[in-house]
C-alpha cells in the first residue's frame, strides 16, 4: 500500500478530488440537513463552523486511539497527513490498547480540579460502557456531533446505532466514525457448512473438539461473542435494553451459563485456557489448529486475503437470524485543550474521502456510517467497487447490544465461573 504525498505532482483529477474534500470539510456553506431549511440558523451555523476553523489552525490534537492495528495506524497516518496539509491541524495518534484506562485518566484529571481545557486527551476513540461512563461521570465536552457540516451524511434511519450506543443516546457528545457488526471467518476447503447460530456452533464444537474458541473476556471480542450466546438464550431479550439489575442479570443469563458449560469442554483446551485476543484466534485458524475465526469488522478476511496472509478459499458469515452490531464513536473530553480541532477533526473522519478510504478493503476495511445513496454522484462513486473474496455474501441483521451496564456484569461473572 502506498500514499501519494503532497511533495509529489498533483494530477488534475486529485486537484478536483481536494477541492471536493475542502467542499466538504470546510466549506460554511455545507450544513446538517436540520439547518439547510432555516436560513437564520443556518447563517449563525455557517458562521460558528468558520470560526471553528480559523480556531482549529495551529492546534495539535492528541487523538487517543486504539493501536491493535497497523492498517488502523496506518490510516491515521494518512489523516494526519491531510489534516495538516489542508487545515494545519496537527494529529497526534496516542496508540492505547484499552479506551477505559483513557477514561480514568480524565476522571483522575477532573478530580484533580483541572479546568476546562488543562487535559492530556483531545479526542477519544469510544462506544459502549465506556461512552456511557463518560456520559454519566460528566466526562464529555458539550454536545457538538450533529452541528459538525458532514454529520448530514450520518445514515441516522437505516443505521440506528449513530445516535444510540449500547442502549444510551448519544446526545451529539460523540460522532459516529464507523460500523461493526459479529463476523465469523473460516476456510471452506476446512468447514463448508458454517454454523447459523450459538446452537449450530455448539454442535460443531462437538464434532470438531478442540478446535474452536473465543478470546478471553474483557477484551472485546470475547466479550462481545458472550453477548451473542446472551442474546440468543435470554428468556426476556428485551430486558437487555434496561439498565442491569441484580435481579434481571439472573434471570437473563442463567441459560447463557448453562450454554457456556456446555460448550467449554469442548473447546480450544478443554475451555480451561482462552487467547488473549482476536488476532490470536486468526492465526490460530490460519494455522490450521482451529477451525474458524470471529472479528467485529465485517470485512477482516477480505483484509487478510488481500495481504495474503489468508487464502481466497476463506469465507465470511454472519449467524441467519443476526449477529449483534454498533457503531464507533469520537468523542471530546470536558477538559480537552484543543475542542476546535477535535471537532475539526471529527467532521474529516465523517468526510465521504475519509469514510470511503476507510471503507476500501486494501486500506483498513472498516463499514462506513454514511448513507452512500444519498451523497452527491461524484462522492458517491468513492464507495463502488467489486465484491471481493473473503466478503460476507449475505448480511445478517443487526442486533442491538444490550444497555452498557450489562458488560461489566456480565465480564465480572464470566471471570468468577471461568476466569481462573
Amino acid at each position: 500500500m502506498t500514499h501519494q504525498t503532497s511533495s509529489q505532482s498533483e494530477t488534475p483529477q486529485r486537484r478536483w478530488n481536494r477541492r471536493q474534500t475542502l467542499a466538504a470539510l470546510g466549506a460554511v456553506s455545507v450544513l446538517p440537513a436540520t439547518l439547510a431549511v432555516r436560513p437564520a440558523a443556518a447563517q449563525v451555523a455557517s458562521t460558528a463552523w468558520a470560526d471553528t476553523l480559523r480556531a482549529a489552525r495551529g492546534q495539535t490534537v492528541y487523538f487517543n486511539a486504539w493501536a491493535g492495528s497497523e492498517r488502523i495506524n496506518a490510516y491515521l497516518q494518512w489523516a494526519a497527513g491531510e489534516l495538516q496539509r489542508d487545515f494545519g491541524v496537527k494529529l497526534q495518534h496516542v496508540k492505547i490498547s484499552d479506551a477505559a484506562d483513557v477514561i480514568k485518566r480524565v476522571r483522575a484529571e477532573k478530580q484533580a480540579g483541572r479546568k476546562d481545557t488543562e487535559g492530556t486527551v483531545d479526542l477519544v476513540w469510544i462506544n459502549g460502557e465506556n461512552f456511557a461512563a463518560m456520559k454519566h461521570d460528566g466526562l464529555l465536552s458539550a454536545p457538538f456531533a450533529e452541528t459538525l457540516p458532514n454529520f448530514q451524511w450520518v445514515d441516522t434511519v437505516g443505521k440506528p446505532t449513530t445516535l444510540v450506543d449500547f442502549s444510551v443516546p448519544t446526545d451529539g457528545l460523540e460522532s459516529p466514525w464507523g460500523m461493526a457488526q459479529l463476523t465469523f471467518f473460516a476456510d471452506a476447503k476446512r468447514l463448508a457448512k458454517p454454523p447459523q447460530s450459538m446452537a449450530e456452533l455448539l454442535a460443531l464444537a462437538r464434532s470438531q473438539p478442540g478446535r474452536i474458541t473465543y478470546p478471553r473476556p474483557p477484551e472485546f471480542h470475547g466479550t462481545t461473542f458472550i453477548k451473542q450466546a446472551l442474546i440468543e438464550h435470554a428468556p426476556d431479550v428485551k430486558a437487555l435494553a434496561l439498565p442491569v439489575t441484580p435481579a434481571a442479570l439472573a434471570a437473563q443469563t442463567a441459560p447463557l451459563w448453562r450454554f457456556l458449560d456446555a460448550l467449554h469442554p469442548h473447546l480450544w483446551r478443554g475451555g480451561k485456557q482462552f487467547p488473549q485476543n482476536s488476532a490470536a484466534v486468526r492465526q490460530m485458524m490460519a494455522d490450521g489448529e482451529l477451525v474458524m475465526a470471529l472479528t467485529f469488522n465485517p470485512n477482516e478476511a477480505a483484509n487478510e486475503i488481500a495481504a495474503k496472509r489468508l487464502p481466497a478459499t476463506v469465507q465470511s458469515w454472519q449467524f441467519a437470524k443476526g449477529t449483534i452490531g454498533n457503531t464507533h464513536f469520537v468523542a471530546i473530553p470536558y477538559n480537552a485543550p484543543s475542542k476546535a480541532g477535535a471537532q475539526l477533526v471529527a467532521n474529516f473522519l465523517l468526510s465521504p474521502a475519509a469514510q470511503a478510504r476507510k471503507a476500501d478493503i486494501d486500506v483498513w476495511g472498516d463499514p462506513t456510517v454514511l448513507d452512500v445513496a444519498r451523497l452527491p454522484a461524484a462522492e458517491r462513486a468513492r464507495f463502488q467497487s467489486a465484491s471481493r473474496p473473503g466478503q460476507v455474501a449475505v448480511t445478517a441483521p443487526v442486533l442491538p447490544e444490550p444497555h452498557a451496564s450489562w458488560v461489566d456484569a456480565i465480564e465480572k461473572e464470566w471471570t468468577r465461573r471461568y476466569g481462573v
